[in-house]
């Protein structure tokens, strides 16, 4: 998946314009990737893997100063266990 096209996503979702976030944005897409590729989801070219990098990014970047640890909430992690077994299954 392109990160480049990640990244102008991910801005547009969050409503960031300019530049200045971009560093910390690339590596929390870089982390979700990786994020997803731990739990067995390999590098997808679909609606269902862009939104749960989305899901990980929105939810590290809006909650950065409560997960320093970089682990996610129990919110999230519900419905993005839902997202990585149907992209694991389907993938």
């Amino acid at each position: 998946m392109n990160k480049a096209n990640l990244l102008t996503h991910v801005k547009e979702y969050l409503r960031i314009d300019g530049d200045h976030d971009n560093d910390l944005l690339g590596l929390l897409i870089k982390s979700a990737i990786e994020y997803l590729s731990n739990a067995g989801v390999n590098e997808q070219e679909n609606e269902l893997y862009k939104l749960a990098i989305t899901m990980l990014v929105t939810h590290w970047y809006e909650q950065r100063h409560q997960s320093i640890d970089g682990r996610t909430s129990r919110v999230i992690e519900m419905g993005l266990q839902t997202i990585i077994l149907q992209l694991r299954v389907g993938g």
